[in-house]
């Protein structure tokens, strides 16, 4: 399966071939559908079709590496197994999820620790941080981050192999989440040398593309870690 959000995070559709249906969902030869991981939520759309139109409520990984199911909303009509459909994404939706979870990667920059959980939804996201001992000041933080993304940085990703990763283990933020290894290679997100770290969502091209945000709550989860909230201004 050819994963084209991958390659191209502003890609909003594509012609695709049916190769499998089970009861997980619908497996297509290429797609355009980010599927659920890495704190993301999977995308929504439509498999549009001459047979009528199947509405997607979710995507999420299948058994196999770089594997998507598809899955179709309840009492959607089935399609057959080698049928030609076009795959289009809620492109606004993905948009602004693709906002946010750049966002998050310049809160990493902003806020020393290590991220030891995390969530994006639609307008918000979150972040959890170990930070012993440690207060953190809302209006401070975002103020930096709007710095951040008003300075109108690159966002650029890139490959390294599984070495070039086990030699460097401070690129590794997240505590919970390990990136996935064992392909040969691991995808890094490099936002002008501000922060640099393994991440396979899909972003926007420039933090410009952002716009304002706001910390909405610090919070004290256990002794040492702190849940930074944001969301669009």
């Amino acid at each position: 399966m050819t994963l084209i959000f991958r390659d191209d995070a502003y890609a909003r559709s594509c012609s695709a071939v049916v190769t499998a249906i089970d009861e997980r969902g619908i497996r297509l030869d290429n797609t355009v559908f980010y599927p659920t991981g890495g704190g993301q939520p999977g995308d929504v759309g439509v498999l549009r079709r001459a047979g009528g139109d199947i509405a997607i409520v979710d995507a999420i990984k299948g058994a196999a590496a770089d594997e998507v199911m598809h899955v179709a909303a309840p009492g959607a009509p089935a399609p057959t197994v080698g049928e030609t459909v076009t795959a289009e994404i809620d492109w606004p939706r993905r948009h602004r999820l693709m906002r946010m979870h750049t966002c998050l990667h310049l809160l990493c920059a902003v806020v020393p620790g290590a991220v030891t959980g995390g969530q994006i939804s639609d307008g918000k996201a979150r972040l959890d941080f170990d930070v012993p001992g440690a207060t953190l000041d809302k209006e401070e933080i975002a103020a930096k981050l709007n710095a951040l993304i008003a300075a109108d940085h690159a966002v650029t990703p890139r490959w390294i192999t599984d070495e070039e990763l086990a030699a460097h283990p401070e690129l590794v933020r997240t505590m919970t989440v390990k990136p996935p290894i064992g392909h040969g290679r691991v995808r890094l997100l490099d936002i002008g040398g501000i922060d640099l770290q393994p991440c396979g969502g899909t972003h926007v091209r420039r933090t410009g593309e952002i716009g304002a945000v706001r910390v909405t709550t610090i919070e004290k989860k256990g002794k040492q870690n702190r849940r930074v909230r944001i969301s669009f201004a």
